[in-house]
């Protein structure tokens, strides 16, 4: 029983003392740390700088199209709205593209047969491999909480900050799911890379056509028919409706009331329902509109999907690969070359045959 007791601490501590070891790494290395935390902010700040006047230039063609003069406070409130929506898509974003960036750590360690000294050591493979995935976890999710922050940031000094504390527990909910789907995913398509490189072309690859396909910069209802069908099995399809939900609830809560009520404007409703529409607030594939309880229910299904996949292909996350195998390889050839060598010595020979006719 102690015996079994102290295996099972000791299995705990290699696995945390693995973490940490990863972590290490990935923090050493300031150029990926620097490039890591610079993605979700560049996309942030190329929003701002070009993107936003285009989203309410949408808004403002559904106000005119309903005859609806909008006062200084109904054009906070759209303002509002309009960031809340393109910065709760960027955080789902930023939790796949950082975690995919994340996993250079154990694609290096492959490639530079790291992998070799942890095989010959009495190290469990299941503690490795939950080790790197905890690691994209931490990491991801510290990343996207300082993007976060920022954001909130930015509505306080643009004074569009209406968050209350259910709305911060409910982002901050919804980013933990959102970051457990996309470390699962992302770690089980890197677990097929084998070099830098390979890797560093699925993230610019990657990188570049997720944000699209989840609905990040544009409503997927712009997309064609057939690529929001591809949409439905992406699960940061859901993650970035989920943040949206939680990030709108609010203003748009707001919104309604200030035109219903406030400046009691007959199609009040139709505008909600046209901006909402506009923004793909509601999740809709083959003509079936998905709730926010199914986009819950959907992303659950695609995490228990990926734990099976993580479980069923997790070797190939721990693979003897790069430097590793090819010392083995060229030992295997030095040991055949040997033996040859040793076959074929008439001189090797010779004193066998003294002693056999001896």
């Amino acid at each position: 029983m102690q015996k079994a007791a102290k295996r099972r601490g000791s299995g705990t501590e290699i696995f945390f003392q693995l973490t940490r070891r990863h972590l290490l790494v990935f923090f050493k290395n300031k150029v990926r740390l620097m490039y890591t935390l610079l993605v979700p902010v560049i996309i942030f700040a190329v929003y701002i700088l070009f993107l936003r006047e285009l989203e309410l230039s949408t808004v403002e063609n559904t106000l005119y199209r309903l005859g609806i003069q909008a006062d200084e406070a109904l054009n906070k409130y759209i303002r509002t709205l309009v960031d809340s929506w393109m910065l709760s898509g960027i955080a789902a974003l930023s939790t796949i593209t950082v975690s995919l960036q994340t996993n250079t750590v154990f694609v290096e360690d492959k490639q530079n047969g790291v992998n070799r000294d942890f095989v010959s050591s009495p190290i469990n493979r299941n503690t490795l491999i939950g080790s790197y995935i905890l690691f994209n976890f931490l990491v991801t999710l510290l990343i996207c909480v300082v993007y976060l922050a920022i954001c909130f940031i930015y509505l306080a000094c643009v004074n569009e900050f209406f968050l209350d504390f259910v709305d911060f527990a409910q982002i901050f909910g919804i980013l933990l799911y959102a970051t457990v789907s996309s470390t699962l995913m992302t770690v089980f398509i890197s677990s097929f890379i084998k070099t830098e490189g390979t890797m560093a072309s699925l993230i610019a690859v990657f990188s570049t056509a997720v944000g699209f396909l989840i609905g990040a910069y544009m409503p997927l209802g712009m997309l064609p028919a057939w690529v929001q069908s591809l949409c439905a099995f992406i699960p940061g399809t859901y993650a970035c409706s989920l943040l949206r939900y939680s990030f709108m609830a609010t203003p748009l809560a707001q919104l309604s009331d200030h035109v219903v009520n406030v400046m009691q404007v007959a199609n009040g409703q139709e505008l909600i329902d046209a901006i909402t529409g506009s923004f793909g607030y509601q999740l809709e594939f083959i003509g079936v509109q998905v709730n926010v309880e199914f986009q819950a229910v959907a992303l659950a299904i695609f995490i228990v999907i990926f734990i099976v996949l993580n479980i069923l292909s997790g070797k190939k996350l721990t693979d003897v690969l790069g430097v590793g195998k090819k010392r083995r390889q060229r030992a295997r050839h030095a040991k055949i070359a040997a033996e040859g060598a040793e076959q074929s010595d008439p001189i090797g020979g010779a004193p066998q045959d003294v002693t056999k006719n001896e």
